[in-house]
């Protein structure tokens, strides 16, 4: 059943590790708080936990999840200083949202300092995660939703910017285009960018139209899985509110970075955003020999260097193009999950 699993993560993965991530127990904690509670929460909300131990960048989800085992509620260097003020030259603070049963230190461990050693103020918060377990991403998107929006207004009044750049991978892309589609976030969000963005969620190699056509299959994959992970399921309720009326809202940019070989997104069509204005990089287009995947996306150097020239088209130097095996990532993925 956990190989199941591990396949149907629409994230670092149901490998409970491409994360290895903190636990909130352990979390309980050090941090920054989120405002107060209020009764339009959703049922069940929690606030997220704001990592604040700086931890080492790293060039791959293995040694990311290595350390994160090690060292719970460590964030990556330079990330979540809330005492940071943005320059002239980058005056929008990112928040970088992370995915399916990940954290913060493991998706952004690679990027997170880049970011910050270019100038940007950078945060990233854990959502997602259920009380007492050691992963995050998991649970009902509702909440996480909430969560992420109370985050950006703390990042807001902590900087006193007037908007932020917004960057998520794979679940993360959902969590942040809903806050910034539905919950009013547009007013606060200069450029929103999903790396594997399951914008209209997948189908995992057929096994999605079988469940759903099974009574109840679905509940099952979720308790194989996640609550998030099915949630983002071609055809699921959220997947058609998120998209309704139309998957952008005027006053944002939108930019898509897909692969057409993503193991965890079919078909890989359902990573573009269909409305007006909005840019889908394919990575192959850019570069032919890079066949990075899912899982491999945000510790791939082209890819990191791409978004920082999304991100900075004025200043960022062009990414270089290397060759990239079919595959690559997926062995450290495996071995994080079960380690």
């Amino acid at each position: 059943m956990e190989q199941l699993g591990t396949l149907w993560g629409w994230g670092t993965s149901r490998l409970r590790a491409a994360a290895s991530v903190t636990t909130l127990a352990c979390t309980a904690v050090i941090g920054v708080s989120f405002a107060p509670i209020t009764a339009a929460e959703p049922a069940g909300y929690r606030p997220a936990v704001i990592p604040m131990l700086a931890g080492p960048a790293q060039s791959d989800h293995l040694d990311a999840a290595h350390y994160i085992k090690a060292n719970p509620d460590s964030v990556p260097v330079g990330l979540n200083n809330f005492g940071c003020s943005p320059s002239a030259e980058h005056p929008r603070p990112i928040v970088l949202v992370h995915g399916t049963d990940s954290s913060a230190y493991s998706d952004w461990a690679g990027i997170g300092p880049q970011l910050v050693s270019a100038g940007y103020c950078v945060f990233a918060p854990n959502y997602g995660g259920a009380p007492g377990a050691d992963t995050y991403g998991t649970e009902d998107m509702r909440v996480s939703f909430a969560q992420l929006a109370h985050f950006v207004d703390d990042v807001l009044a902590a900087t006193k910017a007037s908007k932020i750049d917004l960057v998520g991978f794979s679940q993360g892309a959902n969590i942040s285009r809903f806050y910034v589609n539905k919950l009013g976030g547009a007013s606060k969000v200069e450029t929103w960018v999903g790396l594997a963005s399951p914008s209209y969620g997948g189908v995992m190699y057929g096994l999605v139209p079988v469940g759903q056509a099974i009574p109840g299959m679905m509940d099952v994959f979720a308790k194989v899985t996640s609550t998030a992970a099915v949630q983002q399921a071609q055809g699921e309720p959220l997947m058609v509110e998120l998209n309704a009326g139309g998957d952008t809202v005027p006053g944002v940019r939108y930019v898509t970075v897909g692969s057409r070989v993503d193991e965890m997104i079919q078909p890989f069509s359902n990573i573009a955003l269909r409305g007006a204005g909005a840019e889908n990089l394919v990575l192959q287009d850019l570069c032919a020999a890079n066949l990075t995947g899912h899982f491999h996306l945000v510790y791939d150097p082209f890819v990191q260097q791409l978004l920082q020239r999304v991100l900075d088209p004025v200043r960022a130097p062009a990414p270089v193009c290397e060759p990239v095996p079919l595959g690559t990532g997926i062995p450290e993925v495996i071995i994080a999950g079960n380690s």
